[in-house]
């Protein structure tokens, strides 16, 4: 796919971004005016940082308008508009019910293997007391066993992962976040991908890991989305079903993965609502109302569909409607506060907030580290099979170290109680936290009644299980971030409570799930930095708007708190993957203080109106550039010297199409703008082989072909971005080029007079055509300059780029 690029133009041209090439420039001068040469050096010490971009391209967002494009739209009728917008409807409601089919089965089969452990855990007999178990030399076979299950299970999830699809590691939301943003992540939303995300999440939550599995259906639910709007599967050729081909491109795409990934948290939490702004605060950067309807429309099904069959098996009853999604956290109706509280929720909160910047902080050394050190698919898989061990002793020892005994029936977690330690009709509250599943877990924090949990079984289980979460999250298995950080939260949560309840003893105010509730928002929010978001979410999981200040005023303070030290989790994962996205605003130099012509290249890569097969041959071989800008000088011009006017720009998946398919004629003796015996491509045979575009490797040009011509006007895009006039001077010459990376490498901690070398130098601008570029750039003929354009006329040229900033949400840079 083509990458995020822009053309600067002289004068009055607005520098649009645009779809372009897969590294942010062929070359830059090595210079020493060159500023990315110093900037380098300065602010990435690590030279890879660039290489490891340069993997990464830009998904084509922009609505083009080529001739051919053009002529299709022309040919739509007012029927087939309203086709399209019925369909649209059509495929979201299909996201949201095939949402539900993988919803419904982590419900039904990942509790099946903690019941399981419960049985092999314990002592033979339940009336069997624990000492006598160890006397009976019987409790090292249950714990040997129980280590047995947990490799075995994780062993199955790291497999798939390291061997399968790696991209299927982790939550995938940064993964669909980068998508969103209009980066390709290569095999995300690939239907190799949703098995094994699918499959893995089964395996490794079942096996006992410090993980969840609602951040992983956000991921399966975009993978869902993408695949049903294209109505064929590129891995499966015999699933084309020829349906739906108004959808198969970049843009529509998108809007449906973004629609996918908010019937993810509504299946997930129960919280449609929260779906949608969970998309908007987190997913997508492009967003506008009829998408805001079709998405709630999407989650609305999820979690209505959801909630159906999980009544029905659960309950019996389908017309009970009690289980909206897979994290229920019960009623808060009986658990009110006072406005006195408030200054505690906020307490809470900044505790939240230093917590997840702690835990970032690890996680991201950890991560760097295992970047380095374990690289291949065996250590890999040796690393997940070391943490499950880690965590089964971890688990073991932190049941035995406790003396936290309840009565039968005392509490919810009774229904699955494990002795040990405890006296006959008594069960270890610490066994049952780690024994329950955590959604059932995080329920039971909230609702137990006071007195359920001793203080030391808080402390030992939280700072436990934080850890843990902090060494699971980077492994190579499936794993989500939520539930774990919620259930961290409600237990130090409680703790609080229980606190409060020592100094406030029989005050109708204190209750203990009321903090483990806050405390539950709180600890997530300080680790992946959501906020309105996540305050529905919890609001709609709870069923009480009542709490919608303490959860807020938690939430934001926690927030404002870890971004202090650091980013969110998703975000310093983005940035250690060196993935170029562009943030909501941008950094404070680019926002008032830069022009384009202080970091834009005047080393350009173009293409003629009509350019020789064996060129573009060449070209597309010798070059990593995934678009290239179509330039013409005036009729008068025929030495093709001095600044030329930018015609439009041609994407590198189109001229491998054009050349596929010998798209291509001979040049008119008489008229040598056109051409003769040219076929031209429709829409449909250039987009036949989208999204898997073939590698120019794979094209094999006939010799007899090679001095044939091939015209680019019907194919590319005539008006790449909007121009505005504001000068005499003419307009439309290609001065200059910025690409996503350029942007995205502008960092927070640069200055003005970081680009004062590159402002001051003003180097004219380099036109690369394809006949000039070969293997050894260094060989490359460059274009002069006119004479008839004086120096004085250049830079006034060059001083008249605008002040630049740019809109995420359209990907244009406007003055």
């Amino acid at each position: 796919m083509a990458r995020l690029r822009t053309f600067v133009r002289s004068q009055s041209a607005r520098n649009g971004l645009n779809i372009g090439e897969e590294t942010p420039l062929i070359r830059h001068s090595e210079s020493p005016t060159s500023s990315w040469t110093r900037l380098r050096n300065q602010f990435f010490p690590n030279r890879q940082h660039f290489a490891h971009q340069m993997i990464y391209e830009s998904l084509d967002y922009e609505i083009t308008e080529s001739t051919i494009e053009m002529h299709e739209r022309m040919k739509t009728t007012e029927r087939d508009h309203f086709r399209t917008i019925i369909l649209r409807w059509i495929i979201l409601f299909f996201v949201g019910m095939h949402q539900n089919e993988i919803g419904f089965s982590y419900a039904t089969i990942v509790p099946s293997p903690y019941r399981f452990l419960v049985k092999i855990v314990q002592p033979l007999h339940w009336t069997t007391r624990f000492d006598r178990c160890i006397a009976n030399d019987c409790l090292p076979r249950s714990f040997f066993v129980w280590v047995g299950v947990d490799i075995l299970l994780v062993g199955i999830a790291g497999a798939l992962v390291c061997f399968a699809a790696p991209i299927a590691a982790g939550s995938g939301i940064p993964e669909v976040k980068c998508y969103l943003n209009g980066i390709k992540m290569p095999e995300v939303v690939r239907l190799k991908t949703l098995i094994t995300k699918s499959i893995g999440v089964l395996f490794s939550v079942s096996g006992g890991m410090t993980i969840g599995k609602e951040g992983p259906m956000i991921h399966s639910g975009s993978v869902i989305a993408a695949g049903l709007s294209q109505g064929k599967s590129t891995s499966i050729p015999l699933l084309d079903t020829n349906l739906f081909k108004q959808f198969r491109n970049d843009v529509e795409k998108r809007d449906f993965v973004s629609g996918g990934a908010a019937a993810g948290v509504s299946a997930a939490f129960g919280a449609p609502i929260g779906g949608v702004l969970f998309s908007i605060e987190e997913g997508a950067s492009f967003w506008n109302q009829f998408l805001t309807w079709r998405i709630f429309f999407c989650s609305m099904t999820a979690t209505f569909v959801l909630n159906i069959l999980l009544s029905s098996f659960e309950n019996h009853d389908p017309d009970a409607l009690s289980n909206p999604g897979l994290v229920n956290f019960g009623k808060f109706e009986d658990m009110p506060y006072n406005l006195s509280e408030l200054p505690v929720f906020i307490i809470m909160g900044v505790l939240g907030g230093l917590m997840g910047a702690i835990f970032n902080a690890l996680n991201e050394k950890l991560t760097h580290f295992r970047r380095k050190h374990i690289l291949t698919p065996t250590t890999k898989l040796l690393e997940v099979l070391a943490i499950a061990i880690l965590t089964t002793v971890v688990f073991f020892m932190m049941i035995l170290a406790s003396a936290d005994c309840l009565p039968l029936g005392q509490s919810p977690e009774s229904s699955s109680p494990l002795q040990f330690f405890c006296e006959e009709e008594q069960y270890s509250a610490m066994a049952a936290l780690l024994f329950n599943t955590p959604e059932n877990s995080i329920k039971n924090l909230f609702h137990s009644s006071q007195g359920s949990y001793k203080s030391s079984t808080l402390i030992a289980f939280s700072l436990c299980y934080w850890a843990l979460s902090c060494i699971t999250y980077g492994l190579s298995i499936p794993s989500g971030l939520f539930v774990p950080s919620l259930l961290t939260g409600a237990a130090w949560g409680r703790l609080i409570g229980n606190v409060l309840a020592f100094f406030f003893p029989n005050q109708p105010w204190v209750s203990p799930g009321k903090y483990a509730l806050i405390g539950a928002a709180a600890n997530l929010a300080g680790i992946v930095r959501m906020t309105i978001s996540l305050t529905v979410i919890v609001i709609e999981a709870t069923g009480n708007v009542t709490y919608g200040l303490p959860i807020m005023l938690a939430v934001v303070f926690a927030k404002v708190t870890g971004d202090i030290f650091n980013e969110g989790l998703y975000d310093i994962h983005i940035h250690i993957k060196h993935i170029p996205i562009l943030p909501w605003a941008p950094p404070p130099v680019a926002s008032h203080l830069l022009r384009a012509q202080d970091f834009m290249s005047r080393e350009v890569q173009c293409l003629r109106l009509l350019n020789r097969v064996s060129d573009i041959n060449r070209l597309l071989r010798n070059s990593k550039h995934n678009a290239f800008p179509v330039i013409a000088w005036e009729a008068s011009n025929h030495e093709e010297v001095g600044l030329a006017y930018a015609r439009g720009m041609i994407l590198r998946q189109h001229l491998i199409s054009i050349l596929k398919q010998r798209a291509f004629g001979d040049l008119d003796p008489f008229e040598h703008t056109r051409l003769k015996n040219n076929k031209c491509l429709t829409l449909d045979e250039l987009m036949k082989d989208y999204p898997r575009w073939p590698k120019i490797d794979s094209i094999i040009v006939a010799k007899e072909d090679e001095n044939k011509w091939i015209d680019l006007r019907p194919y590319m895009n005539s008006s790449p971005h909007l121009l505005q006039y504001s000068c005499a001077i003419p307009a439309l010459q290609l001065v200059g080029l910025v690409t996503r990376k350029d942007l995205a490498n502008i960092t927070d901690d640069m200055k003005q007079e970081d680009f004062w070398t590159e402002r001051s130098s003003r180097s004219e601008i380099r036109y690369f055509l394809p006949e000039n570029i070969t293997d050894d750039v260094d060989t490359v003929v460059v274009r002069g300059r006119n004479p008839s354009i004086t120096q004085e006329h250049e830079d006034e040229v060059m001083e008249d780029i605008p002040l630049i900033s740019y809109n995420n949400e359209t990907n244009t840079i406007y003055s």
